[in-house]
């Protein structure tokens, strides 16, 4: 009995010790301030002091305000199909048979940007919508109207009538850092208003492939979206807009760790043209770019291995008319350091034709400043048709007609088609030699002229003009 007794004394009593031991540590832990932690490199250098609260970043402001802002969008696609009036037509097809409506139904999110109902959202979301609903957070619907889209960044706008509802302050995506935390709000599956949180993994990442022409810098985060979440917001700790949620990186269709947005800064500028202009005036540069490397620049001889390589300038462009040549480096813009094309291209993407932006490259040994005047894709192109001798428009080539032939004809101006090939200006019954003088009842000077005529018109145009002979004909050229 005296040794039981014994033995659950020194149990009590061992126990009293350690728990008087760990209380003595957590005091003197509490004391402490939170633990830092020394990088070093080398043997003695110290590059930073980090140190550890052990509590993870509150995101209940931004999340509690920013869900107000998102919105779920429904999108109806109506196509008419053709349905056959018996057995017989359902086999061998023949007769007209009857436009059945046929409608999908997809869906989307989308962020209020304006408290009169502006809606920024993606492009493919509302692309070929016959109808657009959105609803609020607090449930409300609406009918919504196509203010504008813009493929080459997958942005568009939206708008629904309503007045104080409330919006996202649009932040600064140019500042965001890698690692910064950050939350994806949006519809994945059509479960409204569902919030996510991860980390910027990446700025700058491109996905384009070069069947088409995009502007990408997307912000990479690891925060969990899915389908339904495209058009959604992608906010800050602080309740700011930075980017709207695009596109996610998967074999499945589901997520599996890797999402994009584009990034606020790109999607401003787009809205406000569409809210201006009803499209993206969008200022082009007019070289096409390879990204340096070591590699490169030593089968180049290029003193550097940083920056973009100019391997092309297209002619009539801003970059030309500027004395931009074909092997200078680009390292800057707006004294702004340029990695790859992809940055490049997302700050030209900020400026509208007749701005001014000015260019930092290598050439050789000598580092220049190269000031740029942008341009519209439009005037580029008919810059460039006017720099050529010759252009192919529909089969024909075509060439400013010679002044003696236009002195023998008593003609001002024209544009003479020098050869006829398979096309819609042979199967309108045009032939070598016939000389353009109006198009559209316009008088064309060049053949940019005609060019841009083409590019105007929608469904045809009508050619007036002569012959070597002196005859005076019309031809209509249809477009479709």
């Amino acid at each position: 009995m005296k040794r039981n007794l014994l033995i659950i004394l020194t149990s009590v009593l061992a126990g009293a010790i350690s728990a008087v031991a760990v209380v003595s540590i957590s005091d003197a832990g509490a004391r402490k301030p939170a633990a830092t932690y020394e990088y070093i490199n080398g043997d003695s250098a110290q590059v930073r002091n980090v140190t550890f609260s052990g509590e993870y970043p509150d995101f209940t402001f931004a999340a509690e305000n920013a869900v107000k802002a998102v919105v779920f969008v429904k999108v109806i696609k109506r196509s008419e199909q053709q349905v056959p009036n018996d057995l017989f037509e359902y086999f061998f097809g023949f007769g007209g048979g009857q436009g059945a409506p046929r409608e999908q139904v997809g869906s989307g999110s989308g962020v209020i940007i304006r408290e009169d109902g502006y809606i920024v959202t993606n492009n493919h979301v509302v692309n070929g919508a016959s109808e657009i609903e959105v609803m609020t957070d607090d449930q409300k619907t609406y009918k919504a109207e196509l203010v504008g889209t813009d493929p080459v960044t997958d942005v568009a706008l939206i708008k629904i009538d309503g007045q104080n509802l409330p919006t996202l302050v649009l932040g600064d995506s140019d500042k965001l850092r890698i690692g910064e935390w950050v939350l994806a709000i949006g519809s994945p599956y059509g479960l409204t208003s569902t919030i996510t949180a991860g980390i910027v993994s990446a700025k700058g990442r491109s996905l384009a492939d070069n069947r088409e022409f995009k502007i990408e810098s997307f912000i990479q985060t690891d925060a969990a979206v899915n389908p339904g979440n495209s058009g959604g917001a992608l906010v800050n700790i602080k309740g700011e807009l930075v980017g709207i949620n695009t596109a996610i990186y998967s074999n499945t269709g589901s997520y599996a760790g890797c999402s994009f947005a584009v990034p606020v800064n790109m999607a401003r500028k787009v809205v406000e043209d569409l809210m201006d202009y009803g499209s993206v005036q969008r200022g082009m540069l007019g070289i096409s770019m390879l990204n340096n490397s070591e590699q490169l620049a030593g089968e180049k001889g290029l003193s550097l291995s940083e920056g973009v390589y100019i391997a092309e300038v297209l002619k009539g462009g801003a970059a030309n008319a500027a004395g931009v040549k074909v092997g200078d480096v680009l390292t800057a813009v707006n004294s702004e350091k340029v990695k790859n094309g992809t940055a490049v291209q997302e700050i030209i993407n900020r400026y509208r034709p007749g701005d001014k932006v000015t260019l930092t490259v290598v050439r050789g040994k000598e580092n220049l400043q190269i000031e740029v005047t942008l341009i519209g894709k439009d005037t580029q192109e008919l810059n460039a048709y006017n720099m050529q001798d010759k252009v192919n428009i529909f089969g024909a080539e075509l060439a400013a007609a010679p002044k003696k032939e236009l002195e023998k004809l008593e003609l001002k101006a024209g544009v003479k088609v020098t050869k006829v090939d398979k096309g819609k200006m042979r199967d309108a019954g045009i032939k070598e030699g016939f000389i353009i003088t109006y198009v559209n009842n316009n008088p064309v000077f060049t053949p940019g002229d005609i060019a841009a005529a083409v590019k105007k018109s929608r469904r045809s145009i009508m050619l007036e003009g002569m012959y070597p002979d002196g005859s005076l004909y019309y031809y209509g050229v249809g477009l479709e």
